[in-house]
């Protein structure tokens, strides 16, 4: 299932000082919280999180099912990142790149890597 959480809007006088990307994060990390699972285990896609390759994310998928954890919510932030609050409740803040992508484009690159992970754990062939 995919769910997506409204944008909060950023006032007309926004100032990046750091008072006002506080707010707009704040809210969107309400909204966030608000349907993350406690027995879930959370990845945050983060530009300063930990980089892996496609069978290392796939071993950590595999760990996971193994463990029995197969609940799994990975979390895309707005423009701005994620809040501190959000941040916190990660269980793996996961980076795909230093580069900043659309959050569209970043959900599909990142269903695309869950697929792939299924696929290696499975032994089957996949594109290198």
């Amino acid at each position: 299932m995919i769910l997506e959480v409204e944008d909060e809007k950023t006032p007309n006088d926004f100032r990046d000082d750091g008072s006002s990307k506080e707010l707009v994060l704040k809210r969107e990390g309400e909204r966030i919280l608000h349907h993350l699972k406690a027995d879930a285990h959370v990845v945050v896609l983060e530009i300063d999180g930990v980089v892996m390759g496609s069978e290392k994310f796939a071993s950590h998928i595999k760990k996971l099912a193994v463990g029995g954890n197969s609940h799994i919510q990975f979390v895309i932030g707005g423009s701005l990142g994620l809040h501190t609050s959000v941040l916190e409740k990660a269980d793996l803040r996961l980076s795909f790149s230093a580069m900043t992508f659309p959050h569209q484009l970043m959900r599909i690159i990142l269903l695309e890597q869950i697929y792939r992970s299924f696929r290696i754990n499975h032994g089957e062939p996949y594109h290198k």
